[in-house]
């Protein structure tokens, strides 16, 4: 066996698709050549880079099949044998008997399929790796500001909420920080409005509301943020107004949420 054999055997250890037959040659090659062994650690070490840092996920099922169906589609050795091989320094043919001696076995020439398997496991490492990076940027890049602000908000050390019970068993939690600034309000059950109409966030300063944006539940529920700098004692309040928003500025209905936050 030279160097290039082993390199093929250290490929196909590294990925754990030895046979046991080609399992004990390559550990008996590593005995015989000490010297090969950085080969199979740089094949180990490249296996276990290309995991680090990925989250384990299920491949899709076709995965394996695809992989599998591409080996079997390549050739898995020299068309035609090489003169080496065809016949040993006394001219026998290997696997023939020798006038008056037992047959000799053929030498098995190792699977050249195992570097393309390596190199075809590193490539769908990689594309399994970028897949799942750009489905957690994405994700991240497309969340809605308000899923965004409720997290920063959570995450503050002087996070607050506090919650208010609706008629008919709906509810509304409002979430601030004054080290944030933001505000949140969620709501479960919240009844959905008229046709042209559509809720409306005011913070309540004082006596003065100021208005913080609008906002549609979606099957009652819902996640708003709060338009504007919170200050401390502010109120969060919330409207019925026709679609877009008080054209004035300023309430034209009782509120329906009232949330003190002092």
């Amino acid at each position: 066996m030279n160097e290039k054999d082993f390199a093929e055997l250290a490929a196909g250890a590294a990925l754990h698709a030895l046979s046991a037959d080609d399992e004990n040659r390559y550990r008996r090659a590593l005995v015989e050549h000490p010297e090969w062994a950085a080969v199979a650690d740089v094949d180990a070490d490249s296996v276990a880079l290309l995991g680090e840092g990925v989250t384990p996920v299920a491949p899709p099922p076709g995965v394996r099949a695809a992989l599998l169906a591409q080996i079997a589609r390549t050739p898995q050795g020299d068309t035609a044998p090489h003169d080496t091989d065809a016949h040993d320094t006394a001219g026998r043919t290997p696997g023939v008997a020798s006038a008056g001696g037992p047959e000799e076995p053929a030498v098995r020439r190792p699977r050249r399929w195992t570097r393309l398997a390596f190199a075809l496991a590193a490539c769908l490492a990689l594309l399994v790796g970028v897949g799942i990076g750009a489905v957690a940027l994405n994700a991240q890049l497309t969340r809605p500001a308000s899923v965004v602000a409720l997290q920063e908000i959570e995450a503050a050390g002087d996070a607050q909420q506090a919650t208010v019970e609706l008629d008919g068993g709906a509810t509304a939690t409002a979430h601030w920080s004054g080290s944030v600034g933001k505000a949140v309000l969620v709501t479960n059950g919240l009844p959905e409005t008229d046709a042209g109409k559509t809720y409306e966030l005011w913070f309540v300063r004082g006596e003065e509301p100021i208005a913080a944006g609008v906002f549609d539940p979606e099957d009652g529920a819902a996640t708003a943020l709060l338009e504007g700098e919170m200050r401390a004692g502010d109120a969060i309040a919330v409207t019925v107004e026709q679609e877009g928003g008080s054209p004035s500025g300023q309430p034209t209905t009782d509120p329906v949420i009232v949330i003190p936050t002092a």
